[in-house]
Parts: C-alpha cells; structure tokens; sequence
C-alpha cells in the first residue's frame, strides 16, 4: 500500500464516521448490528477503537522492529496466550466507550486520532513505512504474523470496514 493510498484511507474514513454518526437517530444507534453482540452505537466506537489501537501501538513497533526478530516474535505468542481475556476487555470496553464519549466526543475523538495517524504516515521515510514486527494473530482476523508499519496503518481500515458492513444504520446501508 503506498503513502497516499494509506492517507486517502484515512481522510475516508473519518469523513465516513463522522457521517454515520452525526445521521443516525438515537433509535438507530441502539438497534442491534448484524453479526455482533453490540448496538450500532457500540460498534461505531468499536470501529474507532481500531484507529487508537494502531495510534497506541506505534511506539511499540517502533521499539521492536529495532529489536532482532525472535524478540518480537515471542512478544506476539505472549499476547496470543492471553487472547481471551483480550477478547472480553475488547467487547466490554465498547459497550460502555460509545455512552462515555457521546456522538461529538466520538467524532472529534476519531478527528483527532485519523489526523494524528495522518501526520504520522506523512512524516514517515519509506524505511520507516517497511519496518515491522511480529503480531498476535489471535486477536484480530486483520493481524497477520509479521506487519510493516504501512501494514499496521492499512490495517485499521480494514477492520473499519469490516465492521462497517455489520452496521445496520440506514446509511451504512445505502453504500
């Protein structure tokens, strides 16, 4: 994925999010999505959360692409010892961060961190944008054994968008 690909991902999704939140009712935030235990509100923060995960987890890739490989390869099978108890703080979190931020909260939220991310990719030489590390592919369907830092970028869109398919919003539905 190239520089401005990453960028024009992220432009799109923020201006997607900021749609899809600021057209649904309150009724259509509380209806229940297709696929998942949570409302519609819950996975809109959900689908925000991916974006400060990958925000949160740059220092991180950054210290371990430094580091030789088996190190962060032991990282990634650490974490993916304890994948359930990512999975329930990870679907608990989301049922209460939508009701604590409120609509606005949640959309500058994901302003500020798409922004943040954009700024990042920008600043970013090539060398950069190729480092990587291992991941616990335990946790997301998305993660993929060894990810570059473009590949950590690109990788909040894609569970963005995967999780965007199971809103059940009315303007979810007409894109």
């Amino acid at each position: 994925m190239e520089r401005v690909e990453l960028l024009a991902e992220l432009t799109r999704t923020r201006e997607d999010f900021r749609e899809l939140v600021e057209t649904a009712t309150p009724g259509e935030l509380r209806h229940p999505t297709d696929g998942t235990k949570w409302n519609n509100e819950q996975l809109l923060f959900h689908m925000l959360f991916g974006y400060l995960l990958v925000r949160n987890l740059r220092p991180l890739v950054r210290l371990l692409s430094r580091l030789p490989a088996g190190v962060s390869r032991r990282f990634a099978a650490a974490l993916n010892a304890g994948t359930r108890p990512f999975h329930v703080i990870n679907y608990v979190g989301s049922l209460g961060g939508a009701r604590v931020l409120g609509r606005a909260r949640m959309i500058g939220l994901m302003d500020r961190v798409t922004h943040d991310l954009q700024t990042a990719v920008e600043r970013a030489t090539d060398a950069e944008l190729a480092r990587g590390m291992h991941f616990p592919v335990g946790w997301d369907p998305y993660f993929r054994d060894y990810m570059t830092f473009r590949d950590v970028y690109h990788y909040a869109t894609q569970h963005y968008e995967h999780h965007r398919r199971q809103l059940t919003l009315p303007r979810a539905r007409d894109t």
